[in-house]
Order: structure tokens, then sequence, then C-alpha cells
């Protein structure tokens, strides 16, 4: 099989081409099948070769966008096994085959049925077969051939990343490279100039170019000026086929923005500037504002204010507001209308970012002239001081005078001062002032221990304008008198060794005075000379505020004594002198032979024989309990147990029990039981046999008629007097019962004690008028009742 190639070369002469293809003598664009075959020579039998097939064919092509009624016709399939009988079927498959292409199966022409984009596909890969109609079986091998698709100029160019925006500094150079743009055309560049893209400028001049192959922006003027025109729109156009007539364009905007530079010096508006500045205004604020224009941006615009001569720069100052770039005036220093009544300054701005390419433009700073008018305003009276410092002693009488201030109005007018304390805080009440002289007197006792400074606030205003007040701080310092004794520095424990020897220093004491040091600076210490001489110990003074104690004997025993007091006389230096005493206590203690203190308790002693704490706590323990066990031995050798004892005849409601073993029959006569009974059943009253009473005995018909005509309170309260009043009752208590129920009961006492012997005078006759439910109790009292009468 052979394949041959050829291309046209106008697509003007494509049918022509296909014509040649089909019906010239090479066939071209046809499928051609070919036969060798031998001659017959006589005498010879013939021979069969295999047939040789091949298929021929060039490359086809269709153009894009065709608007056609008809189908494109785009080439033909021919086999050299075609006869032109039909017998040979010719088949298409591939991109498009049968949607797009389309094939007749006898005569193999191929047509384009749809109008084709080469922007979106340039070429279709397909595949022919031809094969016997009959037995469907392939005469020739598929094979694959290609249509691409022919380009025209359907595509305008873009700009894809249009609009642009760019800046360019002001005052360039002409020439200067601003931006390049690039439009792409989607036409096949290799064919034709449907994709030569030329560019031109449509708006913008003449302030700036294009270069028309490659598209660069350039400036087309010298020296172009931000401040007369900042922004720009330039219109840049892109046209296909070289630029010649018929081609297609496209077009996109560049805005161009001029960036600044510092080409600009700064002027003053004005030459000469006037200024009111009232003399009230406060130091440090702000009095005034001016500037000085530029018509650069940004940086470029960026000044300094200063004040480089006149009579007020060491009045008035100036700073920059960096946000609104103005001159800020400031004042330095207290106005006073009295005194200078203007000022003259004389202000420059200059720039602070200099461009040197620009310096013969002229001096990038500028100078005006400054006149500030000084106001008169009414004016707070004027302290002569900024601030007042007085001295009082303390413990001073109220009304003692500290001291005096004094204001007066600055003003031409000079109206009189009225003086007063802000009373705001505590310690302003503790003075007043004179409202018309300004002195200043205490209000109360000062104590300098207690605070030694007070701070006041002192004001003063104009009596023609109260509004009008100023005020002073007024420190006033208490100063110290001797009021204060000294006193040991602190509560000492002085500790003597018992081997402690003669002269040898136990303790160094100091002491403190309340009082400030040129009152209490130097102290003297010394023992009472009203008392005897110490024997054991004395006291040196250092004569540097401070004192040793001394021995004045060798040894001290704990034993004999464990604590000895000194007392210490202390004075100060003061005018008049104090002095106080105070009593030091000095303990005996056992102490090594360096000097430490090992014990100072005499109960300590069992230690030295090498007994611990611990140790001594089980001795103890173990003689409590030893005593313990012995007291309990002898207790219950000595106890007894004994029966109770109880009469079966003594019938009592009251039973007093001794647990001691008594002295016999004459002890118990001690207790007379005729006590507990009703006292109207007593037949005599019992003494007791082992003293002598102190009264005679009063008959029984005496103290019946008594008991019946007392009240039993009384009787009570007189049992209690005599057994308080009794010198001879038992060394112990004795508990009384009084069994007398009263003497109005018509039943008598309810008591059972010698109810088998009472009489009773009660009749029992009216139970028998109850009714039967009484009757039995009716019989037993009327049968008792008869045998009392019996």
């Amino acid at each position: 099989m052979r394949i041959t190639s050829t291309s046209c070369i106008c697509p003007v002469l494509v049918c022509l081409c296909f014509v040649q293809r089909c019906y010239g003598a090479a066939h071209h664009g046809s499928i051609k099948v070919t036969r060798n075959q031998t001659k017959h020579v006589e005498g010879e039998t013939e021979v069969h070769h295999r047939p040789k097939r091949g298929w021929v064919w060039n490359q086809f092509f269709v153009l894009e966008e065709h608007m056609g009624p008809d189908p494109q016709y785009v080439g033909k399939l021919h086999s050299n096994s075609d006869k032109g009988d039909g017998s040979v079927k010719y088949i298409l498959t591939g991109e498009g085959a049968g949607t797009i292409f389309i094939i007749d199966d006898t005569t193999g022409d191929i047509h384009s049925t749809k109008s084709l984009d080469r922007e979106q596909k340039t070429h279709y890969v397909l595949h022919a077969q031809a094969i016997d109609r009959r037995t469907n079986k392939p005469l020739e091998p598929e094979s694959e051939f290609i249509i691409k698709v022919q380009d025209i100029n359907d595509n305008a160019p873009k700009f894809t990343d249009g609009p642009y925006i760019v800046t360019v500094p002001e005052m360039s150079e002409m020439g200067t490279s601003v931006l390049q743009v690039t439009a792409t055309d989607a036409d096949d560049p290799t064919y034709g100039n449907s994709a030569r893209v030329v560019y031109s400028i449509l708006q913008g001049q003449p302030y700036f170019s294009v270069d028309p192959k490659t598209g660069v922006i350039r400036t087309a003027l010298h020296n172009m000026d931000r401040e007369a025109r900042e922004h720009y729109s330039v219109v840049i156009q892109a046209k296909d086929m070289a630029g010649q007539v018929g081609g297609l364009s496209g077009s996109t905007t560049v805005n161009i923005t001029l960036t600044d530079v510092n080409d600009n010096p700064p002027r003053f508006p004005q030459k000469h500037y006037q200024l009111y500045v009232p003399e009230s205004a406060q130091v440090g604020s702000a009095v005034g504002k001016i500037k000085a224009n530029d018509a650069d941006t940004g940086s470029n615009a960026d000044m300094k204010y200063t004040i480089i001569n006149g009579d007020g720069s060491g009045v008035f100052s100036i700073s920059t507001d960096k946000e609104t770039r103005e001159g800020i005036l400031s004042l330095k220093k207290p106005l006073n209308y009295e005194k200078k009544k203007s000022y003259t300054l004389n202000i420059e701005g200059a720039n602070t970012h200099l461009d040197f390419r620009f310096s013969h433009l002229g001096p990038f700073k500028d100078v005006t002239m400054l006149k500030i008018i000084v106001g008169d305003v009414d004016e707070p009276p004027l302290f002569t001081m900024p601030s007042y410092v007085m001295e009082v002693y303390e413990n001073a009488k109220i009304g003692t005078a500290v001291g005096t201030v004094t204001a007066q109005d600055p003003d031409t007018a000079s109206s009189l001062v009225r003086y007063f304390i802000d009373h705001n805080t505590e310690e302003d009440r503790y003075f007043t002032i004179d409202a018309n002289t300004g002195t200043i007197k205490t209000a109360k006792i000062f104590d300098r221990e207690e605070t030694p400074w007070y701070n006041i606030t002192v004001a003063a205003s104009e009596i023609d304008n109260p509004e009008l007040v100023s005020h002073v701080p007024v420190g006033v310092r208490i100063l110290d008198v001797n009021d204060n004794p000294p006193e040991l520095a602190r509560d000492y424990d002085v500790v003597v060794c018992e081997n402690a020897k003669p002269g040898q220093v136990i303790q160094t004491i100091t002491a403190t005075d309340k009082d400030y040091s040129a009152n209490g600076a130097r102290f003297h210490f010394y023992l009472d000379e009203r008392l005897s001489l110490n024997p054991n110990f004395t006291l040196r003074d250092n004569e540097d505020n401070t004192a040793s104690i001394l021995t004045r004997r060798r040894r001290y025993s704990r034993t004999t004594q464990d604590i000895y007091y000194l007392p210490v006389l202390i004075s100060d230096g003061g005018v008049p002198p104090l002095s106080s005493s105070s009593t030091l206590t000095i303990r005996v203690c056992a102490c090594e032979r360096d000097g430490r203190v090992r014990t100072c308790h005499s109960e300590a002693f069992l230690s030295s024989a090498g007994l611990s704490t611990g140790a001594l706590i089980a001795i103890l323990l173990c003689v409590v309990i030893l005593l313990a066990i012995v007291v309990l031995f002898i207790t219950l050798r000595r106890s007894k147990k004994e029966p109770l004892i109880i009469s079966e005849e003594d019938v009592r409601e009251n039973v007093v029990t001794y647990d001691d073993e008594g002295g016999g029959e004459e002890d118990t006569e001690a207790f007379d039981i005729t006590a507990l009974r009703n006292p109207s059943a007593a037949e005599e009253l019992k003494y007791r046999r082992d003293v002598r009473p102190e009264v005679k005995p009063v008959p029984r018909h005496h103290l019946s008629s008594s008991l019946d005509s007392i009240d039993v309170q009384e009787f009570i309260k007189q049992r209690l007097a005599e057994a308080d009043l009794d010198p001879s009752v038992p060394p112990y208590d004795s508990l009384q019962t009084y069994a007398y129920e009263g003497h109005r009961s018509e039943a008598g006492s309810i008591s059972s004690l010698d109810s088998a012997t009472t009489h009773s005078d009660q009749d029992y006759n009216y139970l028998g008028d109850w009714g039967p439910e009484f009757k039995k109790l009716a019989e037993l009292y009327g049968e008792i009742e008869s045998e009392r009468t019996t």
C-alpha cells in the first residue's frame, strides 16, 4: 500500500484540488487497488499470485464557518478493487463520523454536514475501510486519515487583562515607558495574517504614544505636571490582518495617574498675620494655628515650622501637626497684659523631604510675620509666693498664730482680697484664717508624735468678683516639745549565770524617745539613788545612749533566789529634761563553761543526773499509780458490809441510812423520830440526852394548844431556826421530814403512821343513804365505828 500526500497552496483552489484528486491521472484522494498477473506461456500451466491492494489518498481539508445550504464536499475514498459495479462498500469511522462527516458507501464521497470552528477543534482523525458488499469481507485494511479545518479570519484581537491602571511620576522625561499591553487573536497564527496584530492609540494623544508592534505605551510630552492634570484615560486599539482594510480589531482603556514629586515649595498665603491671645491663657495650651500651602501631596508636602526670631520666641513655641500640616502655636510662659501688650514672631515653614532634581525651582521654604496681641482680662488674686511653709510648736494653745499669706489683685483696679481655707480634708479643720489679713491660727491642740505635718489649701478671691479664686498650698510643720520621757527600747530578758564573776557585763540596754532627736538624742542611765546600794548588780552608762548591767558578786544560786529586780532610771537631754523608771527582771540560770544558758528552772535539777524529760514523766506516773493502789487497798480493808435491819413494827415512810459505824446506842438517840410525826399526834417533846437543854420542857397540854393555834408554815420556819441555832447538832447534815398535812381537813391526816392508834370523829352513817352501791362500804365502816364505841 502506498500513501502520497500533497497540499493546496490557496484555499480558493481547494475544490480544484479535490477534482484533480478524484479524476486526475494519479487519482489523488481515492483508494486504488492494483492486481499483478502473469502472462500464460504456451505449454505452461497458469500460476496464481496473491494480488496487492493499496489505499491512495491525500490529506483532506474543510473550511470553517461554512454557511452554504448544501453539505460541504470534503473528498473521495476509492479502492482499486472497485470496478464501479457497486460491489464495494465504503465505511467511515472515527471523530465526527456519521454526525459531522458522512460518506456515500457506494461512491466513497465524503461531505461535511455542519459548520465547523477551527478555534474549538483544528482537525478530526477518521478511519476508512472498504469491504465486499456480498461477503462483508474487507477488501482493504483499515487505514487512518486526517481532515483539517481550514482557518478563516473570524476572531478579533482581545485584551484579556484590561482595563489597566498604571502610574508614572510627574515631570518624567519624554519617552518614559508606562506600560506594555498585549492583545491575543484566536485565529491561526501560522496561516495568513488572520492573527497578525498591530497596535494604535485612539485616545490619549499627544500625551502618550504606543509602539504598533510591541504595544509599549510611553510618555509623549516633556514635564507633565501633576498639579496641572493628574489623571489620563488612554484608549489602545489592536487590529489583525496586519492592520489592513477588512481586519478585525479590539480596544482597551489604560488609566494613567501621575504620581507626585516634590517640585513645589511651601508658600504662606499672607506675609503678615495677627493673633489675639488673652492674658489668662494657660501655660502649655495652644493659642493659635498657622499654615503654609504646598501643592504637593504625601511626604512631599510635609513641613516643619520654626520661630526664627522675634521678641516672643521665649514666650511662645510652635509645633507641626502631622495630619493637617498646620503650625500649632503654644504658650511657654504666662502672659501679663500690664507688663507687655504685644509680641512679634517670624515663622518659617520648610519642606522636610527635598528632591535635588528640582532644587532649581527655588528654596523650598517660606517666612511670614505673626503679631500677637495680648488681651486684658480680670484675673484672680495672685499670691506673693507659689507655696508657703509655716511652723508651730506642739501643745500650742488654740488661737496661736502660725503665719500669714498675702495675695494681691494683679489688675489695674487692684480690688480688695478675701481669704478662706478650703475645707476639703480633715487637716484643714485644724486651722482658721483671718479673711482680711490672711493670718492663719490654730484651731486644735497638736501632737507632733501623732501628726508631724499638715497640708492645707488657702484660697483668695476678689471682693468685687468672688468667682475669681486662686489657691496656694500651705504646709505647717509641727515643732517638737519635750513632752515624752525616754523608755527602754524593748522588753529585755536579762540572764545571769550561777557561775558569774564580779564585774561581768550580762546585758546592754538602749532607750527610745518619741520626741524629736533634738529633745531626746542624749540619754542618761543610772540607778535610783534613794535606794540602798544594790549588792548584786550595778549599772554603767556607756555615754553612747546605751548602758551595761554588771554583776557585783561571785556566784548566784537558783535555789536561794532565782529572780532579781533592778530599777533603772533614764533621762533625756531635752529642755526641760524628762526621765522615766523601768524595772529589769534578771533570771538566774545554769550555764555552760562558755556562757551558754543551760536551764533556768529550779525543777530541772534532776536533769543534772542524766535523766531525760521522758524518763522523769515515766517515774512520776509510776509513783502516782502506786499511791492509788495503796489508797484503794486501805479503803477496801476498812469497809464493811452490814445488813440493813428494819423492824417490821417500825412502819415509816422516811428511812435514814448512815454509812459509818457510829458510837452505839447513845449515838442513835441523837436523832429524834418524833420530829417526823404530825404535831397534833405527838405525845411529848423529846430532847437529846447527850446535851443539856437550854429551855424547860413545855407541858403537853400547852404544846397541843400552841400547835393547834399556829400555822404549819410558821412551824416549819421555827424548826428551821432551831436547827440552825442549835449548837449541839451533829457534825453532818440531817434531813428532817415533816409529815404534817394541815389542820383544816375534816378527814385529818392521811399518813399511815400511827393510823391504828389515831381516833377519828367522823360519822359514817350517811353512807347508808347513798344507795345499794355503797351498802357494803356503809356496813364495813359501821362495824368499825361500833367496835370503836364498844
